[in-house]
Formats: structure tokens, sequence, C-alpha cells
């Protein structure tokens, strides 16, 4: 679309035709050639048409609603399939969760991005691939096929920022843009699960007023209809009201940023005194690893809000310490887990664990020299977002390996 963009800035009937086509992508592809076309009049007209942000909720067409509606109908059904067919739910949860939702959002991207046949082929083929492969896995208690979930939503995660995505042009604009989405998201469902949990209370204490126990039907229809549906209700409203989240994100980044620095220096300080050894303590490393894997989303997270909302130094600074800090975790996590393997020799979770905190290690690593380059020589912030977006595909290479190879490697039992 951006050559179609740049091909027709001067034809206003034309613009108006690939808007309406699909407003979701035109809006997001020319906020990306803007800055380039600021001062051209039509461009200009076009940006405030754009951004303009309307008080009303913009409840897209009625395919949109169509397509939501009936989205968030079989994902509840998906849901429900181990009693509707009568499956094992410890069989079946742990390694069909992701496959509720992801294929989903997935499928509406693909649709919004308008991708071509090859590449929906190259989905389709993916999320069959890790269908057939995690339930056709041996029903036995294992490391690797608990790895094999865990990271079998990492790889839905990655089809769908596939999906995201769409074409080559501004890849890496739109992979910090799939970042972002996800900092959305989370906030959109939070308000729509808090507001669901509302209506709940309400709703049960209504009926036990009159007398009526409906707690065991809603929690096993309505809740589980509702739970499946809201990261797609989420999706459509962050992609078709911007405004709603778009304030709220950057506040958050702004926020947590130096909340979670003084947090982590704090909990830093609070190890040495307390004597915690991350070298004996596999409980111990194993809420480190989880610290650390929760503060460098934080980061990537505030990056992507950063660049696209300010250029203030102080909140530069409070992401490159924060950088920093998390480079002391990861080096003290990857030495524990490094030493554990020396010791007491490989296991599939070492050999998880000690890969992705070497590949989160590098990451931060680049991270922060940018940004060091940013506040010391002046460096465009847009250095950091591409070094994310670069880096993101290696990310995707990982979870494949762990998903899939591990257990050729390790065995299925």
């Amino acid at each position: 679309m951006k050559n179609e963009l740049l091909a027709h800035m001067n034809d206003p009937k034309q613009l108006e035709r690939m808007y309406r086509t699909n407003k979701v992508s035109f809006r997001r592809e020319f906020n990306l050639l803007y800055p380039g076309l600021k001062g051209d009049a039509i461009a200009d007209a076009w940006h405030e048409r754009l951004n303009y942000e309307s008080d009303e909720i913009n409840w897209g067409s009625g395919k949109d609603l169509l397509f939501v509606i009936v989205a968030s109908l079989i994902a509840g059904l998906i849901a429900k399939l181990p009693v509707i067919f009568d499956i094992n739910e410890d069989f079946f949860y742990p390694r069909n969760i992701g496959f509720i939702v992801f294929p989903f959002l997935t499928a509406y991207f693909a649709w919004k991005n308008k991708l071509s046949t090859g590449k929906i082929a190259v989905i389709v083929g993916a999320t069959l691939a890790g269908v057939l492969f995690i339930n056709f896995f041996p029903d036995v208690k294992s490391d690797v096929l608990i790895l094999s979930c865990i990271h079998l939503g990492l790889f839905l995660w990655s089809i769908l920022g596939f999906s995201f995505v769409g074409s080559k042009e501004n890849n890496e604009e739109k992979r910090v843009g799939f970042l972002k989405y996800n900092g959305d998201l989370v906030v959109m469902t939070g308000l729509i699960a808090i507001a669901g949990g509302i209506m709940t209370a309400i709703t049960l204490g209504l009926f036990s007023l009159i007398g009526l126990n409906i707690e065991e039907f809603y929690f096993q229809n309505i809740v589980v209809f509702g739970a499946a549906a809201a990261p797609i209700v989420a999706t459509y409203l962050t992609q078709t009201n911007p405004q709603l989240v778009g304030k709220v994100s950057p506040v958050i980044a702004k926020l947590f940023g130096p909340l979670v620095l003084v947090m982590l220096l704090v909990y830093l300080i609070a190890i040495v005194y307390s004597g915690k050894n991350p070298y004996n303590d596999r409980e111990f490393l194993l809420i480190f690893n989880a610290l650390l894997i929760g503060v460098m989303a934080i980061i990537f997270f505030s990056v992507a809000e950063t660049v696209n909302t300010t250029k203030s130094s102080m909140q530069l600074w409070v992401l490159f310490l924060l950088s920093i800090l998390t480079i002391l975790v990861n080096g003290v996590a990857f030495s524990a887990i490094v030493f554990r393997i020396s010791e007491y020799g490989i296991t599939p979770n070492r050999a998880a664990v000690v890969g992705s905190n070497f590949l989160i290690l590098i990451n931060l690593l680049l991270v922060a020299a940018k940004l060091f380059k940013v506040l010391k020589n002046g460096e465009d912030i847009a250095s950091v977002k591409k070094t994310i977006a670069y880096y993101l595909p290696i990310y995707v290479v990982w979870t494949i390996i762990v998903t899939f190879i591990f257990p050729l490697i390790f065995g299925f039992k």
C-alpha cells in the first residue's frame, strides 16, 4: 500500500477509494509516510482527518462486527470442546489454549491486510503443524511437553506477528507497531476483564436475591465465552478506535518505567542482604528468570511508546538505566544456569533457559548500546526501535527450536 499511496497522493478520489477499502491499513501506512510528506496540503489534510480524535466510538462496518461475533462464538466453542466431546481437560487445555484465540487474531489481521494467498497458506500450514504436533505428542508428563506447550503459545504469537506485519515495506516500523499493539491489547483486555468482573458480581448478586443459584452455569458458559472473546473484541476496538488507549499506553510506559527501575534496584540490594543464592536455589532461579522476562517486556513496550511519543531525555535515561540493571540480572541468571549445567548436566529445562537467557542478554546489550548513543551523541531514537525490530525473528527461530526440535533431541518422554 505504501507505493500506491505515494503514487496517488495527488489523486483525491483514488485516495478516498483506498481508504474506504481498508481503513486500518490505510491509516497505519499513511502515518508511517507522513513525516516525509509534511507540508503538502493534501497530506496535511489527510493527516488531520485520520488522526482526529472523535469522542464517539467507531464500531466499524457490518462485516467487521460480523467477523468479531462469529470469531468470538467459535473461540468460545473451542474452549468448550472438552465438555462437548468429553475430552480430558488436563490433556486439552495445556496443549490447545493458544488455539482458542491466536488463530482468530491472526485471521483478523490477514483479512485487514489483504495478505496474499501464499502468505495465508504459510499461516494456515504453520498453525496446522502446531495443532497436529502438540496433540499427537505422547500423553506423558515430561519437561519437554511443558516446554513445547509454553513455546507453542509463543510460536502462535509469532504467526500473529507475521500476519500483523503483512508486507516487507516499512517492516521494522510494523514490527515495533506489533509490540505496541500487544501493549494496547493488554490494556484493553484488562479493562474488558474488569468490566466483565463487575457485571458478573452484579448478575450473580441479583439472581441470588431471588433465590436462584446460577454460579455454575454462568461460569461454565458465559464466563468461558466472554474470556475467549475478550482479546478478539479488544483487538477490534484498538484497531478501529486507536484513541481509546492511544493516550493510556504512553502514560503507563512513563509511569512504570521509573517504578520498575527503583523496584529492580531495591530488589538487587535485597538479594545481597538476604543471602539468597540463585546458583544453588532452583526455585529462586526460576523466579529470577520470570522477573527478567517481565522487565524486558516492559523495556520493549516503553521503547515502542517512547519513540512514537517523546524525546524526553529523562525517560531515555530511565530506559537506559533499566536496561543496564536488567543486563546485570540477566548476567547473574545466565551464569547461574551455566553453573547448574556444569554441575548437574544438561536437561531440557536448563537448555531452554540458557538459550533464552543468552538471546535476551545479547538483545539487551544491543538496546542499551543504542540508548547510550542516543543519549551521548544525539543519535535518532528510531535506531533503538530498529534494533528491537531486527532482533525479533531470532526469538521466533528459538521458539520453533524449543517447540518442535527439543522433543526430537531429548525424546518425547
